[in-house]
């Protein structure tokens, strides 16, 4: 029996991609998530506290079985940085790195020969991209982890949302990028990839943000919303992002080794 454990497939284009996978002959999903999913196993996990990624971690190993896919797919952004987790840490930051960077490490001796990582990313990361957020200005986790300690965040108080999000996203591509070429993970013959999947609307990424925000964000998830968008063949359909998803975790994406980078772009994986 083939086992993928993964966050964020409960909802969204994750839980696009969480059908595929758990319809895939012998394969077992385990879902870390607070709510019911359609698919799978559910074991309790709630990103905004270490102490419950540990438990959900010890649950899975207690499992005793080998990992195939470890995906990490959950995600959000605030429109700013006043909150903070039960450990007090920015919770963007931690929700989106912290906990994921754990998990990780705590499931990581149990990945089988082969196995591959995935962690959503955003190509937000990137400035080179136009994406419309700001640009991080840095990957330092200290200050993400205590925005108060950052000397730049008064210079960008309507930002600080923003910049939490793409700093977290970058910590998620340096984080693929040095996994991928560790010694032991390519001794294990282990793929770990940063996914890109470009914008997509009407996903629960934005259900920290105001309402307004919201609206707007999940009226653009819509068919109607389609036709609303100027520049529309930019944005990736909720159904394309989670079949590109499913196909990495599956097998049916070939990652060029030692990249450790996917985007979707315009519906294409590249």
């Amino acid at each position: 029996m083939s086992t993928t454990v993964m966050t964020g497939g409960t909802s969204g284009f994750g839980a696009i991609a969480a059908q595929r996978i758990s319809g895939a002959d012998g394969r077992l999903l385990v879902h870390g998530a607070r709510h019911a999913a359609s698919t799978g196993e559910v074991l309790p996990l709630d990103l905004s506290s270490l102490d419950s990624v540990r438990a959900f971690a010890t649950a899975v190993l207690e499992r005793g079985d080998r990992i195939d896919a470890l995906v990490l797919n959950a995600g959000m952004i605030r429109s700013d940085v006043a909150a903070r987790t039960v450990d007090g840490f920015e919770t963007t930051f931690a929700v989106n790195h912290l906990a994921h960077y754990l998990l990780l490490r705590l499931l990581l001796p149990a990945l089988a020969d082969r196995a591959v990582v995935v962690a959503t990313t955003s190509g937000t990361h990137d400035p080179a991209t136009g994406a419309g957020l700001v640009s991080p200005r840095h990957a330092d986790a200290g200050s993400l982890a205590h925005p108060e300690r950052d000397p730049d965040l008064d210079s960008h108080p309507r930002k600080a949302g923003q910049h939490a999000y793409t700093a977290s996203k970058l910590c998620t591509v340096l984080t693929m990028r040095r996994l991928s070429k560790d010694d032991a993970v390519r001794a294990g013959r282990i793929t770990a990839v940063a996914f890109d999947p470009g914008p997509v609307f009407g996903t629960g990424l934005a259900r920290a943000l105001p309402t307004p925000m919201r609206l707007a964000w999940r009226v653009l998830g819509t068919r109607a919303g389609m036709f609303l968008r100027i520049v529309q063949d930019t944005f990736n359909t909720q159904t394309e992002a989670g079949n590109t998803l499913a196909d990495l975790v599956l097998g049916d994406i070939d990652v060029p080794d030692g990249r450790g980078y996917l985007a979707l772009r315009r519906g294409e994986p590249s």
